[in-house]
C-alpha cells in the first residue's frame, strides 16, 4: 500500500493549490500501477511535453498553468515545435506555430527554464551520480542512467510534469537497484581495430541493442573503454529509437558496469547474444533505405550537436563549400551554440553554407524545403525515424560521410567502409 507523507496529504488535498493536486494525482496513480510502496524525492526534472503534437497536450498544460501550477525542481524544456531563434526556418502553418508558441509558453509560466533542449546533459550543470531525477526525451533518460549514473525512470509526456510540480515520483523502475542491472549481454567479438575506432560503430551497436533487448536493460562487452561522451550519447540514443532501452551498461565505461558481474548484480544473464562483423554490417545497412543516387539534404545533431562536434565539422568542413542546392542542418542548444559562437566556429560554418536550427529538430519540425531527394544523417535517431516522420529516404553514414556527400551533392562514403 502507498505510504504518504505529510508533504504527500497536503499536495493531494489541494493545500498547495489545484494544479498541484491534480499532480499529486496522477504521480499516486502511476505509483499504484508500478506497485510502488513509497514516492522519493528527485532533485531536477526535464519535460518532454512542450513538444506540440495536439490540443490535448495544449489544453493540459494550460490548465496546469492556469491554475497556478509551478516547477518545485529546477526543470530544463526539451525541444519544442519552433526555432525562436530563427523563425524564418519555420515551414509549418500559422496554427502549427501559434499553438506551438503557446504550449512553450505555458511550460515557461510554470517555472521551466527554456533550453529548448534534447541534451539537458549538456548543460554546466548535470544531475550527479546516484541523484534522482524524473527526465523525459528517450535519449536524455538513456544518458543519464547509464553515462551520469543518476537514476530516472521513463516519464513521458504529462507525467514527467507532474514530477516536476510535486517533486515527488515513485520509487519504482530504474530508482530501485534491483531494476538497473542488466539482463542480456552483447558481446562484441571478432571486430577489427578500425571498426572498433569508427564512429559509426556507436549508433550501428546500439540500433542492434535496442531491437533485440526491447525494454530490458543490456550490458555491451567489447566497446572501446574510452569512448568518448558523444560516442554513448549515439548509441543511447539509437538503442532507445529501435527498441524502449532506458539505461545500458558498456562494460569498462560506464560508471554501474567496472566489470561484466557489477553490470549483472552477481547474476546469470537472461540471454548473450555476440554480435560479430556480418552482424554490424547488417545492422549498418538497416540504417539506410538509400546509398546512392541524388541527395537534397544533410541533418545532424540528433541529438543536440555538442561542442566537440562543432570543433570536429568546422575541421571536416574548412575550406568547402556546400553544393548548390543542398540543405545542410545542424541541430544543437542555445547553450552549445553561444559556447561554439564564442570559439568562432559558428561564423566559419554559415560561410560554408551550413544552416543551424536551435530550439527544435529537423525530423520533428517542417524546416527542410526539399522532402523529395535523400536526406544524409550520422545519426541512428534521425535515421530511424525520418522516413515515417518526413517521407524521405535516408542514408546513414559518418560525419565525414555527411561533409562530403554535402559538397559533392551526391551521396557519397568513404571507400574504407567503417570510419
Amino acid at each position: 500500500m502507498l505510504q504518504f507523507t505529510d508533504h504527500d496529504r497536503a499536495l493531494a488535498s489541494g493545500d498547495l493549490g489545484p494544479a498541484a493536486a491534480m499532480a499529486m494525482r496522477i504521480i499516486t496513480a502511476i505509483a499504484e500501477a508500478n506497485g510502488a510502496t513509497r514516492l522519493i524525492d528527485v532533485t531536477s526534472a526535464h519535460i518532454d511535453s512542450c513538444l506540440y503534437h495536439g490540443d490535448a497536450g495544449l489544453d493540459f498544460a494550460e490548465r496546469l498553468a492556469g491554475d497556478g501550477g509551478r516547477v518545485m525542481v529546477p526543470t530544463t524544456l526539451n525541444v519544442s515545435s519552433l526555432d525562436l531563434l530563427h523563425p524564418g526556418l519555420f515551414r509549418g502553418d500559422a496554427r502549427l506555430r501559434e499553438r506551438g508558441r503557446r504550449l512553450m509558453a505555458a511550460y515557461v509560466a510554470m517555472g521551466g527554464t527554456p533550453t529548448w533542449t534534447c541534451a539537458p546533459y549538456q548543460a554546466a550543470t548535470r544531475p550527479a551520480f546516484g541523484e534522482h531525477i524524473a527526465w523525459a526525451e528517450s535519449n536524455a533518460i538513456v544518458f543519464a542512467n547509464s553515462v551520469l549514473g543518476a537514476r530516472t525512470d521513463r516519464y513521458g509526456d504529462f507525467i514527467d510534469i507532474c514530477a516536476a510540480i510535486t517533486g515527488r515520483v515513485p520509487d519504482a523502475g530504474l530508482h530501485r537497484d534491483e531494476h538497473r542491472r542488466a539482463r542480456v549481454v552483447f558481446r562484441l567479438e571478432g571486430i577489427s581495430d578500425a571498426v572498433l575506432g569508427s564512429e559509426i560503430l556507436f549508433p550501428v551497436v546500439g540500433h542492434l541493442v535496442g531491437r533485440r533487448t526491447g525494454t530490458r536493460v543490456p550490458a555491451i562487452v567489447g566497446l572501446p573503454t574510452d569512448a568518448s561522451e558523444d560516442a554513448l550519447k549515439a548509441l543511447g540514443a539509437a538503442a532507445a529509437s529501435s527498441g524502449g532501452v532506458a539505461m545500458f551498461h558498456a562494460v569498462g565505461r560506464t560508471p554501474e558496469a567496472s566489470t561484466l558481474e557489477e553490470a549483472l548484480g552477481g547474476l546469470a544473464p537472461e540471454r548473450e547474444i555476440v554480435v560479430g562483423q556480418a552482424t554490424l554490417d547488417a545492422g549498418r545497412a538497416e540504417l539506410s533505405t538509400r546509398t546512392e543516387g541524388a541527395l537534397s539534404a544533410v541533418s545532424v545533431g540528433t541529438p543536440h550537436f555538442s561542442l566537440a562536434e562543432f570543433r570536429t565539422l568546422v575541421d571536416l568542413i574548412a575550406e568547402r563549400h556546400v553544393a548548390a542546392g543542398i540543405e545542410f542542418y545542424v541541430n544543437t542548444s542555445r547553450e552549445v551554440l553561444a559556447g561554439a559562437a564564442a570559439e568562432g566556429l559558428v561564423l566559419p560554418l554559415r560561410a560554408a553554407g551550413i544552416e543551424i536550427v536551435t530550439d527544435t529538430c529537423t525530423y520533428i519540425t517542417p524546416i527542410m524545403r526539399d522532402h523529395e531527394g535523400v536526406v544524409m544523417t550520422n545519426s541512428g535517431k534521425m535515421a530511424y525515424y525520418a522516413p515515417g516522420n518526413l517521407g524521405v529516404g535516408v542514408a546513414f553514414g559518418s560525419l565525414a560521410d555527411c561533409v562530403a556527400s554535402a559538397v559533392s551533392g551526391q551521396i557519397t562514403f568513404d571507400a574504407a567502409g567503417w570510419r
